[in-house]
């Protein structure tokens, strides 16, 4: 099965190429949701944040307020290490359980893992191929706006807080720019895709 890595910034429109990716058969993992599995309701992983950062991140029925969480660690970086440091291991866990069950069921398919962090984290290592979905700094900065109901400083610091679109580029073996109109971004998520299948047959 070949492993793909699919990245870039908040706001670039990540999830709609996983959308496309997904419907034209991958399999495809969110790392939201596998972040989400690891600090469920009594979980280990969420028994070592309350430990790191107080009870004040859970909410009255005892999930994790993430909303809470994400406005702590995007103001101070030293916090932002320490969550990334805390969850990274076991959501990479997660994934490659993941991918090892997609490859038993599907050898000669395509595995993708969406995840914002992936570069930072290093977890970008462990794929054969990597995406990397970029946009137009001030695209980038309205989507962030109009999602999160953020101000514009707001909705800039959480840019910032991550590694510049630019930078995240460099790693890339294929990119899409989902500046415009979502069918151009579509049209070269097929692309691509192709090209992933052209690999996957050799």
């Amino acid at each position: 099965m070949l492993r793909v890595g699919l990245t870039g910034s908040i706001g670039v429109g990540k999830s709609f190429v996983a959308g496309v990716l997904a419907a034209l058969g991958c399999n495809v993992l969110d790392a939201d949701q596998a972040a989400r599995e690891v600090v469920a309701p009594g979980s280990p992983g969420l028994a070592t944040l309350v430990a790191a950062f107080g009870a004040d991140i859970l909410l009255s029925d005892g999930t994790l307020n993430r909303e809470w969480l994400g406005s702590l660690v995007f103001a101070d970086a030293t916090k932002r290490d320490l969550l990334n440091s805390l969850l990274h291991p076991s959501i990479i866990a997660l994934q490659d359980e993941q991918l090892g069950k997609w490859e038993e069921e599907d050898p000669k398919g395509i595995g993708v893992v969406e995840a914002a962090l992936m570069i930072e984290s290093g977890g970008y290592q462990r794929f054969d191929k990597l995406i990397v979905v970029h946009c137009l700094p001030e695209v980038q900065l309205a989507r962030v706006m109009a999602r999160n109901g953020l101000s514009r400083e707001a909705a800039q610091e959480r840019i910032d807080s991550q590694m510049p679109q630019e930078e995240k580029q460099k790693f890339a073996d294929f990119l899409i720019d989902s500046s415009d109109r979502f069918e151009s971004t579509r049209k070269r998520t097929e692309e691509v895709h192709q090209e992933l299948r052209a690999i996957n047959q050799t």
